[in-house]
């Protein structure tokens, strides 16, 4: 079976499948960043992976749920978890029944705190906008929806395919790179109830593939909800 003929778990589950560990572990940086003087309470991060993310949190304080489509990777996250002595709920499930039923995720309405997504870019198909507006539904009252994606390809490949979205029509694969304009719009999120406090494209510092110095580029997003 090709990769286009996978669906998102399978292609996911291939790719956790192929190495031990696919990520580092750490916190993104830019999540970090954003959240670190908030006060804890319930987190949520979507397409956790291996969970860096909301170990993280839950090392902070939060009372830390990751979502992954992969099984692999949401064992890793436990397995860590258990490492680390750490608590922290891992669930694998697909953010797609997530749009048809809002208990589908947790068996659950309730609200989080924090509702977090870290670089939620898929090769194969992935209901993105849609995913990330139940996510919204979520949030309490006073609580933030953290976006934080690659908003352009790393500086060492800018002449490879450097298309982004900028109408956010084109919601997957290796070219999807969504601009601040282009994730509110997705998000469509209602100004009487949304606060945009963060909208931009950031840059930090990154080691390219031949060890030269190069340079990430980032789109953060943080809505509070009134």
């Amino acid at each position: 079976m090709t990769e286009a003929e996978l669906t998102p778990a399978e292609f996911w589950e291939r790719r956790y499948g192929e190495a031990d560990r696919m990520w580092s572990g750490k916190v993104n940086t830019a999540l970090a960043a954003v959240v670190a003087d908030l006060a804890p309470g319930r987190s949520l991060d979507l397409g956790c992976g291996e969970g860096g993310d909301v170990l993280w949190l839950a090392e902070h304080g939060w009372q830390a749920t990751g979502i992954d489509l992969s099984q692999t990777a949401v064992a890793r996250g436990r397995a860590e978890a258990l490492s680390r002595g750490v608590e922290a709920t891992f669930i694998a499930a697909d953010l797609g029944d997530w749009i048809e039923n809002p208990r589908a995720i947790d068996g659950s309405e309730a609200p989080f705190d924090l509702v977090t997504a870290s670089f939620l870019q898929s090769p194969a198909h992935l209901p993105r906008p849609e995913a990330l507006r139940a996510a919204a539904a979520r949030v309490a009252p006073g609580g933030r929806l953290v976006l934080v994606s690659h908003g352009a390809p790393p500086s060492w490949a800018a002449g490879e395919q450097s298309g982004h979205s900028g109408t956010g029509h084109q919601h997957h694969g290796p070219g999807y790179f969504p601009t601040p304009e282009a994730e509110l719009a997705d998000l469509a999120l209602h100004p009487e109830v949304w606060e945009v406090d963060i909208a931009e494209l950031r840059h930090r510092a990154a080691i390219g593939p031949d060890g030269e110095a190069g340079t990430h580029y980032d789109t953060v997003v943080v809505a509070r909800k009134r």
